[in-house]
């Protein structure tokens, strides 16, 4: 709208300006050599204008003469970056859809049609990565190094070329090199660092994560909680060697995660060696509070030097005081006052955990209490059985690990922070049956066995007829009492099938609780049979089997006894 209206009022302009020239005709008288022109002016300016004309349409098509091969050469070049980037856009959606062959055709055409555009050899490279052809990606790659504009391109793409191929050192300096040439890049410093982290560099990775947090590339809090892993981790190597600097790096750590077990555990622990009770106490009270862990209270029990058992069991209830409603308080407790022989107070500091929340630490130490303060061994037996059935500990746990210690990264993917204390959901991996056949061989190390003089009596009172020991167990007055040690052999879970039973000694091979062969190992560990005979019963042979030991009143209310068949002792067969 506006150009018409300059439009219209430029011919006006123009046609006011002749009206004007031609009311005003005037004469106008050329001398030059030799000739005399004479003419209006109206007409003077009209032959000038027309000359003007001429000259500029003149001009114009000498002009366009002139610039005519650039201009065919200019068109023909915008023909082919539009093709060219036709054939990238189309590349990129065929990559993105995973069509290999038509990516690769279209990255052939912008490579003809666009050679030296850096989203040309982006395409190239992924269009060979997508149909299989690592070499030619990292030659790609590779070449891409050789520019300023790619060289980001290529070292990143060379990166993870050499992630995929599980080349640590590679993939580490390509890192280096990219946060070197860009230090704003984020994706090299978190490269670097991870790789750092799964060769166990804790002094580069310290260095890489402080300009990482320069940069903003991390928040200052997940910044300051994988400064104390990292600090952790140098202490643990030099705790022995170097007490001084793992002191120092702990306490660090400490102070930028309080709730950092293994951090607060080697602080309190050189603390104390020094005498520094105070200090030690300090520090391992301030990480109970908010992780309570069995190392922190076994740390705290031991932190002053010549204590007496009752000495460490005071303290230990200070500990557990702090945070009542752990689990760990009262097993802390329970486990100092059977060191210190109270039995009846670490009964007491069980018996809330009896009912609802029984695991195989608390059914063991109830198992160690009956060991040492009774000897009974219905008793011992049936908390070795409970502890079989019972809830899993936590433990420390990466990626569906078990670990009997912490480890600052992942012994999966490297990843640092990876190890947890928690609940496994069960036992899938070789270090989880490791940790288990641990766990029961100890149990079945604290239940007492028969004498020898018992196996051999047994033996020699074994009847000649199986088909009569049913009869003769009814009619024994004997105590009970087992015929010989019972061993048990725990490994892990074989290559074949699920782990099997076999008692020809009373052994038996399997894995973590519930499976069945392990409950059939914990009921041949508990087979009893009278001091005059021990008879071989086969399998068939209908024998009671209590849910408890015969002589344990249980914590359920007293229900009125059903009549049996055979005597009320209970009784079990000996192979």
């Amino acid at each position: 709208m506006v150009r018409l209206v300059v439009y219209l009022v430029t011919i006006a302009l123009i046609a006011s300006g002749l009206a004007w020239l031609a009311d005003r005709p005037g004469t106008l008288q050329i001398a030059w050599q030799g000739y005399d022109i004479e003419t209006s002016v109206f007409r003077a300016v009209v032959i000038l204008a027309a000359a003007v004309a001429t000259l500029v349409f003149l001009w114009s098509i000498f002009r366009a003469l002139w610039n005519s091969p650039a201009a065919i050469g200019h068109r023909m070049l915008r023909q082919r970056q539009k093709k060219g980037l036709d054939a990238l856009s189309g590349g990129l959606i065929a990559i993105g859809a995973g069509d290999s062959a038509l990516a690769s055709r279209y990255a052939l055409q912008a490579r003809k049609t666009l050679p030296h555009e850096p989203l040309t050899h982006l395409l190239r490279a992924q269009s060979a990565e997508l149909a299989g052809d690592r070499a030619a990606a990292r030659r790609i790659y590779e070449a891409m190094l050789a520019s300023p504009e790619t060289e980001q391109l290529g070292l990143r793409g060379l990166f993870l070329e050499a992630q995929r191929e599980g080349a640590g050192e590679a993939a580490r300096q390509f890192a280096d090199r990219a946060l070197k040439a860009n230090p704003k890049l984020g994706w090299s410093s978190t490269a670097l660092f991870e790789q750092q982290c799964k060769q166990k560099d804790w002094s580069g990775a310290l260095a890489t994560l402080e300009h990482a947090k320069k940069s903003g590339h991390i928040s200052k809090s997940v910044a300051d909680r994988k400064r104390a892993v990292l600090l952790t981790a140098k202490a643990v190597a030099i705790e022995d060697d170097a007490p001084d600097k793992a002191l120092a790096w702990t306490l660090e750590a400490h102070g930028l995660a309080p709730d950092l077990v293994p951090a607060a555990v080697i602080a309190g622990r050189i603390l104390a060696s020094r005498g520094n009770t105070a200090k030690a106490a300090k520090v391992l009270q301030k990480t109970w509070t908010k992780s309570p862990h069995p190392d922190l209270a076994a740390t705290y029990a031991y932190a002053r030097i010549g204590d007496s058992t009752r000495d460490r069991l005071d303290r230990v209830r200070q500990l557990a005081a702090l945070n009542p409603h752990s689990i760990e308080s009262p097993i802390a407790v329970a486990t100092t006052a059977t060191e210190a022989r109270l039995y009846d107070e670490a009964r007491r500091a069980l018996e809330p955990l009896l009912a609802d929340r029984l695991t195989q630490r608390v059914a063991m130490l109830m198992a160690r209490i009956e060991a040492g303060e009774n000897g009974e061994k219905g008793r011992v037996r049936e908390w070795l059985a409970r502890a079989m059935n019972a809830a899993r500990d936590p433990a420390w746990m990466a990626d569906d690990v078990i670990s009997d210690h912490w480890e600052p990264t992942s012994p999966v993917d490297g990843r640092l922070d990876a190890f947890q204390w928690r609940v496994p959901v069960e036992t899938t991996d070789g270090k989880g049956s490791e940790i288990l056949a641990s766990k029961i061989d100890e149990l079945i190390a604290i239940a007492p066995v028969a004498t020898t003089d018992d196996a051999e009596r047994s033996e020699a009172g074994r009847p000649d007829n199986p088909d009569d020991v049913e009869s003769k167990l009814a009619q024994t007055d004997g105590d009970i009492v087992e015929a010989e040690p019972v061993t048990v052999t725990v490994k892990p879970k074989g290559a074949g099938g699920e782990p099997t039973a076999q008692f020809p000694e009373a052994s038996f091979n399997g894995v973590a609780r519930p499976l069945p062969a392990a409950e059939d190992a914990i009921n041949a560990a508990r087979r009893v049979a009278t001091p005059d005979r021990a008879p071989a019963v086969k399998s068939e042979a209908k024998v009671y089997v209590a849910p408890r030991a015969p002589d344990d009143p249980g914590t359920d209310p007293i229900e009125p006894e059903l009549e049996q068949p055979v005597a009320r002792r209970n009784f079990r067969t000996v192979n």
